[in-house]
């Protein structure tokens, strides 16, 4: 009777060291696409920037007014 139970228990544990193996590779995996993820958002944002302070830089914009300031005056 011990002896079932103790390959029932080794069979158990090689199930838990394989799905710990393949949750280990996904989760570097999924590090991995973060981080070239993080690196194309940070290139878009670099080359978006240029042309958003030069949008700025020109007349009527589209700046915020508030519309307390447009009572007043």
């Amino acid at each position: 009777m011990s002896v079932v139970i103790a390959l029932i228990a080794l069979g158990k544990a090689r199930r838990a060291t394989k799905r710990l193996e393949r949750l280990t590779e996904t989760y570097w995996e999924l590090r991995y696409d973060h981080g070239q993820l993080r690196a194309r958002v940070a290139k878009l944002d670099s080359e978006e920037a240029p042309a958003q302070a030069e949008s700025a830089r020109t007349p009527g914009s589209g700046s915020f007014v508030p519309l307390s300031s447009l009572k007043r005056g």
